[in-house]
């Protein structure tokens, strides 16, 4: 990118965006709200980042943010051209996620509750990332299209919000946060 980029185009003033294929479409449509929940994720991953002191665990978050901008490079891709040229979500990277959570997850109790988000602010931080990623998979399932790499993209967030819920309980846990359980209302 060695020209100064334009943060305003002039073009989406009307209520029309393009995809990466050129083709304009209403802001609301089902594309561009899946890249636009995947966009307030990596901002959320980018405020939970400012909020730790974890250099591994920072490092890693910078590379899921990657990963998510990825998922929505494949998302703004409308022609079979532009989605060749998008970034792929690999196997290895869900691979990562797993291996991630495992190593957290073996160093905190088995959970035999649900349990209420909060505690920390870091811990909510997590909780907040993990339902947008639940969300931004509700977004992505409703787009029909076989050019997108949807297969591994909803692989990869369906495994981001494991990872954000099991690093909520990793934080709790190191951070020695009181945890509250669901306490269901009992019927009389």
């Amino acid at each position: 990118m060695n020209e100064k980029y334009k943060v305003y185009t002039k073009t989406g003033d009307k209520g029309k965006t393009s995809l990466s294929g050129g083709t304009r479409v209403p802001k609301y449509h089902p594309r561009i709200d899946a890249y636009g929940i995947l966009d307030e994720l990596n901002s959320f991953i980018g405020l939970l980042r400012d909020s730790i002191d974890n250099t591994k665990i920072n490092d890693f978050l910078i590379e899921v943010q990657n990963r998510v901008f990825d998922i929505e490079s494949n998302l703004a891709a409308e022609t079979e051209k532009a989605q060749a040229r998008a970034p792929k979500i690999l196997p290895d990277n869900i691979k990562n996620l797993e291996e991630e959570i495992d190593k957290m997850d073996s160093q905190l109790e088995s959970l035999k509750n649900f349990i209420l988000p909060g505690g920390h602010t870091i811990v909510s931080y997590c909780h907040i990332c993990r339902t947008i990623c639940r969300r931004s998979e509700r977004a992505i399932l409703k787009i029909e299209d076989k050019n997108i790499n949807s297969g591994d993209c909803i692989r990869y967030i369906n495994r981001l919000s494991d990872y954000f819920f099991v690093l909520s309980r990793f934080f709790a846990q190191s951070l020695n946060c009181k945890t509250a359980i669901w306490t269901p209302n009992k019927q009389k």
